[in-house]
């Protein structure tokens, strides 16, 4: 029986990651470890200078989970170090409280959940919809929803796999789950944030800080991509690669004039005792 690990960005406690945990449960033994608190927009984040805990922490719905003091990927690469007994056959993140579209994805803790996952060799599907209180829905009949996506998607994983270095990125619209439209797979569409706001303040000594952000995306629907899919009421699937070389650029590269002299290898170190 294949083991899946849950986990998030959004901490152990959001509602979003419940729903995720009771709906995959019938692909297999189901572990739960995520973040003990809110580590929204952290991108692929790594605890690399103090050392990182656990605790069992119970859920809504009584069952029992691992909070961690590290970011969402630290909790992907204990698991895959064993810290629960078990290396996950399969890694699901979410369900993420705001969609993950387009360039989102480089900031994204829910995807670097994914890739970390996929890093590691297992495989990584993130999941995401509208943020609470963003549309007038049902949101727990959304995340039920999302998660059967979620389970029928993980299925096909474990029985199919997924090529190296490739993660699947889910977006699911936020309308009830009877006004879904269908899926598509889909490329990553085009969103900016060109409007992000910078708020100067003083603290109560006087000293200058800032608060960055607020800025409501600018999207465009274009055909065959996650934000057009997402934006017309239909699921979107996109496959996401680790290689982000852009090899329709490396022939124009090379016409650069970028002239650094090629010298032949150093030797490496003699041998000791040896003439």
């Amino acid at each position: 029986m294949p083991t899946i690990l849950v986990t998030n960005d959004d901490g152990v406690h959001s509602p979003g990651l419940l729903a995720l945990k009771q709906g995959v449960a019938a692909l297999g033994t189901v572990m739960v470890l995520a973040p003990e608190r809110n580590w929204s927009a952290s991108s692929h984040a790594k605890t690399m200078h103090k050392p990182l805990r656990l605790q069992t922490v119970t859920l809504a719905d009584g069952s029992e989970a691992h909070a961690s003091s590290g970011s969402p990927t630290d909790c992907v690469a204990l698991a895959a170090a064993g810290v629960l007994g078990e290396v996950p056959d399969l890694v699901v993140s979410g369900i993420n409280a705001g969609y993950n579209l387009g360039i989102d994805v480089t900031y994204s803790g829910t995807v670097a959940c994914a890739m970390e996952a996929t890093i590691k060799g297992m495989a990584g599907i993130a999941v995401s919809t509208v943020w609470p209180g963003q549309v007038e829905v049902d949101m727990q009949a959304l995340y039920r929803r999302a998660a059967e996506i979620v389970c029928e998607l993980g299925e096909q994983v474990l029985l199919r796999g997924l090529p190296p270095q490739t993660l699947l990125n889910v977006n699911v619209p936020g309308v009830e789950p009877s006004q879904l439209r269908g899926l598509h797979i889909t490329r990553i569409g085009s969103r900016q944030y060109p409007n992000d706001e910078l708020i100067r303040r003083k603290d109560p000594y006087g000293r200058p800080y800032y608060w960055l952000g607020g800025g409501r995306p600018v999207d465009v629907h274009d055909d065959h991509t996650d934000v057009g899919a997402v934006a017309n009421g239909f699921v979107s699937i996109t496959p996401i690669t680790l290689d982000m070389t852009n090899y329709a650029f490396l022939a124009d590269l090379e016409r650069w004039d970028l002239q650094l002299e090629e010298r032949p290898a150093a030797e490496g170190p003699r041998a000791v005792g040896r003439e």
